[in-house]
């Protein structure tokens, strides 16, 4: 089991520690909606360590991204950041990712925990153009302080205007007395807020400067278990349960990250499906009576027929209600269609519905 280099401070501050991606990872402090409340209404800092880090670099870099992922990564400048994913040979995804442009013919791909040796693997066998791979996963630290007192709490400890760092831009400068910091603006609760990418070495001294920088702000350590529940609101996937090796990005809903503007990894099979549509789709619902819906429930039809199953499901701490994810046929799929989520012995009825499940 890996440590990250904040483990003994979530340790001495109390978290509950599990395994996670091969991580010890805090999954709660105070417990899960009072940390995701947090982060709704306040600022909550996250130690997501554990995703990986990989630099592509050199004059054929863009070449070898725009092969692997599935979207259009020449549209980025220095400074912009891109939500993508890496398709596979048979029409699923590797893992989704984002791609930050550094600087001219330098990019860093941010992938997640769990995948970061079969993503390296695989862009690695793509790569016969030359481009210059490094896997800093081991080297460097990302905290995630998230909500919408993230600007104004942490003004203080940088030279950078937060406010006009935009959704999906990033700087590189000074951040709680470190320089060349990563300060994007990203991240995966749908509450503002910034990721901060630094050296392992560095980011105890970034921690205890955010954690003095907003305590007039409320500021608390917010874990895992609360990280997942603020994205299942806002509908984002988790790789694992809602998009995975048997499930492409057109039945997912990630057409607007599939761009057929060149060629890549099964790119003609996507635009075939993408053209002549899908028998599935990754549907949001909510139930329309109490219960929780969990990942691996059976979703029903009126008669009782398994139609589908749960790929992410909670009871929502901002909204009192269940809601969760998952694939259906199509003809199921359209907003406020009936469903049903086999809970135990009851089919609960379920409503599907739009995205994001919270509005803000």
């Amino acid at each position: 089991m890996k440590n990250t280099a904040l483990t003994s401070t979530h340790e001495a501050l109390g978290a509950k520690m599990v395994p996670f991606a091969g991580y010890n990872m805090p999954v709660q402090y105070e417990g899960v909606n009072a940390e995701h409340e947090t982060v709704r209404n306040g600022i909550g800092v996250f130690d997501v360590s554990h995703m990986g880090e990989f630099l592509i670099e050199g004059e054929n870099a863009l070449e070898l991204i725009q092969k692997v992922s599935s979207n259009d990564a020449s549209k980025l400048t220095i400074g912009k950041a891109q939500y993508s994913c890496l398709p596979n040979d048979n029409g699923g995804i590797v893992d989704d990712l984002i791609i930050y442009k550094i600087k001219e013919e330098t990019y860093l791909l941010v992938v997640n925990a769990s995948n970061i040796d079969k993503d390296w693997n695989w862009i690695q066998s793509k790569n016969n153009v030359g481009a210059t791979m490094r896997n800093l996963s081991e080297d460097y630290s990302l905290l995630a302080i998230q909500g919408p007192k993230a600007i104004e709490a942490m003004q203080s400890i940088t030279n950078h205007d937060l406010l006009a760092i935009t959704f999906y831009n990033f700087v590189v400068g000074d951040f709680a007395g470190i320089e060349n910091v990563i300060i994007s603006a990203t991240g995966y609760t749908g509450s503002g807020g910034f990721e901060i990418y630094c050296k392992n070495s560095e980011v105890k001294q970034v921690w205890d400067n955010v954690f003095k920088a907003g305590a007039d702000f409320g500021i608390k350590p917010i874990g895992l278990a609360a990280r997942d529940t603020l994205r299942l609101e806002m509908g984002y996937c988790l790789y694992g349960n809602d998009i995975d090796d048997t499930t492409s990005p057109i039945e997912a809903g990630l057409g607007w990250i599939t761009k057929f503007t060149k060629d890549f990894t099964n790119s003609e099979n996507l635009k075939a499906q993408k053209a002549c549509g899908v028998d599935r789709k990754l549907i949001a619902f909510q139930l329309d009576e109490r219960g929780i819906p969990r990942q691996g429930y059976d979703i029903v039809d009126g008669n009782g027929n398994t139609i589908g199953n749960v790929t992410s499901g909670t009871m929502s701490p901002s909204l009192g209600i269940g809601i969760g994810l998952g694939y259906v046929p199509k003809v199921f799929a359209a907003a406020d269609s009936k469903i049903n989520i086999q809970i135990r012995k009851k089919a609960v009825p379920a409503t599907v519905v739009k995205l994001p499940f919270y509005k803000g």
